[in-house]
């Protein structure tokens, strides 16, 4: 039993350190993390934004404002909430022009019912959703969107699932058996819809390796360890004739989760 405690401690602790891994590398998450493809936003907002000329849109851990720039290019306006400061630092400096509140999903510092929809990119499974919920709730209007996004490889493609292989380090966390992932719910939100979009982001093996030093698994272990990591794969990529010279398309997936705030 206490190592089975233990060990359960250990976990909790990791996931902290790498949910707030992420400030001190804001600039370089900045430049190397993709964007988000405008089908997928237009379907995670689907409804709400044709329904009015610029719906207010929560970009909740907004980060450095990936999603908030395809946000903005989709017609909404967009309040950011993120609660690292050297993220949301970068953000404002990004794009001045958005409000950036620090915050988070358990505490949304906006008053009640007074967006149309919230977004979370690359953020949702940090959160702690049995006291996130409730607060979407509270801030969204009647009928209101929740979704979260994520841009992941297409593993279906071999050198990606290759390259998923090498980059692994002490920190990662395994990769869900089959049919293990579920969708979220809650009661006051309807059934969680999925859909997936096809995606691309131009790299070279440089490139890549710096985009996976933006993940959190390689950012809490040791200097010596992620120098190990970013080696693997600038290696394995210059091994692979689809990635070794020049410039390529790093294909992704990118998947959306949306739902509905009951009205009943």
């Amino acid at each position: 039993m206490g190592n089975t405690t233990n060990r359960d401690a250990d976990k909790r602790a990791l996931r902290a350190r790498r949910a707030s891994s992420f400030g001190a590398h804001a600039t370089a998450y900045a430049e190397h993390r993709p964007d988000y493809p405008m089908a997928a936003i237009q379907w995670a907002l689907e409804s709400i934004l044709p329904a009015a000329p610029a719906p207010v849109v929560l970009d909740l851990g907004a980060g450095t404002g990936k999603l908030t720039e395809g946000l903005l290019a989709a017609g909404a306006t967009v309040i950011a909430v993120e609660p690292d400061d050297g993220m949301r630092i970068e953000l404002m400096r990004r794009l001045p022009g958005v409000r950036a509140y620090e915050g988070a999903a358990e505490a949304i510092p906006l008053a009640d019912g007074s967006v149309d929809a919230i977004v979370a990119g690359q953020a949702f499974h940090w959160f702690d959703q049995d006291r996130a919920f409730p607060e979407f709730a509270r801030v969204l209007r009647r009928g209101g969107r929740f979704a979260a996004l994520w841009n992941t490889d297409d593993m279906r493609v071999d050198w990606v699932a290759g390259l998923a292989e090498v980059a692994r380090s002490v920190a990662s966390t395994p990769p869900p058996e089959p049919g293990e992932a579920r969708l979220p719910a809650h009661p006051l939100f309807e059934a969680f819809e999925r859909s997936e979009f096809p995606h691309v982001q131009r790299r070279t093996a440089e490139s890549l390796a710096a985009t996976i030093g933006t993940h959190s698994h390689t950012l809490v272990v040791s200097e010596q360890q992620r120098a190990e990591v970013l080696r693997r794969i600038t290696e394995y990529l210059r091994s692979r004739p689809e990635t070794a010279e020049g410039e390529f398309d790093l294909p992704l997936v990118t998947l959306v989760l949306r739902t509905r705030l009951r009205t009943g």
